[in-house]
């Protein structure tokens, strides 16, 4: 099956519509599946719920989404840096559900297994814990946490090859594995794909079997915050 596409647009055609459900990977600014962000803004679908660490900035990342109004649900565990999704929180534009970011990658890790649900001390007398399940092992509170299976996962990742096996950099490899694999389609962008066999299997940190659509493109490297010492 051919995975790779020439575009951010091409790999998701037929694969958008208004109401859905998307698994973004990143952390920070780090592994953005910046141009796939770009081509959902462009193709104008709308009253997105989005499962993600944080929201980017107000120009970037899932941030764009935002300014566009798109967005109408954020699942997320940290939405700092964004004046914009403050605004519509506050305002009640956009509704809002709050993860520990462990629990986030749970889920998604546990929605791409097939686990329907898990418990959890994370959470525990808090508002996290508001309206759902408690059950106690052996002296302690648990809460019931649900998988999430995301109607479309969109992933950044280094390098790839032209079977969809992926290799992260660094912080990259924190929430987009477990974001690839609980959407029903993935779609990766990387800076670079190689030749099947290329890749030694031993550094593969995530096989080509969750993979369904692939494209390459530049990437913006951006520091969230610049902090440097006085001379």
């Amino acid at each position: 099956m051919k995975k790779v596409y020439p575009n951010a647009a091409a790999a998701l055609d037929g694969l958008l519509f208004d109401g859905m459900m998307i698994a973004a990977g990143g952390f920070g600014l780090c592994g953005i599946p910046e141009l796939l962000i770009a081509a959902i803004r462009d193709a104008g679908t709308k009253n997105l719920t989005i499962a993600s660490n944080n929201a980017g900035v107000d120009d970037f990342g899932l941030g764009v989404l935002l300014q566009t109004r798109q967005v109408k649900k954020m699942i997320s565990s940290y939405v700092g840096e964004n004046a914009e999704f403050m605004r519509q929180y506050l305002s009640g534009e956009l509704e809002l559900e709050f993860n520990p970011q462990g629990t986030l990658a749970e889920r998604m890790r546990a929605g791409g297994a097939g686990i329907p649900g898990f418990y959890t001390k994370t959470g525990v007398g808090t508002v996290i814990a508001e309206g759902k399940e408690h059950k106690d092992f052996d002296g302690q509170t648990y809460i019931l946490e649900r998988g999430i299976v995301a109607d479309l996962s969109i992933v950044k990742a280094w390098k790839a090859d032209t079977s969809g096996n992926l290799v992260f950099r660094k912080t990259a490899r924190n929430f987009n594995p477990p974001a690839a694999t609980c959407g029903k389609v993935c779609v990766v962008e990387v800076e670079e794909i190689v030749p099947l066999g290329s890749l030694d299997p031993d550094k593969i940190h995530l096989p080509g079997i969750y993979v369904h659509r692939l494209i390459q493109g530049q990437h913006e490297k951006r520091i969230e915050n610049r902090t440097v010492q006085a001379a």
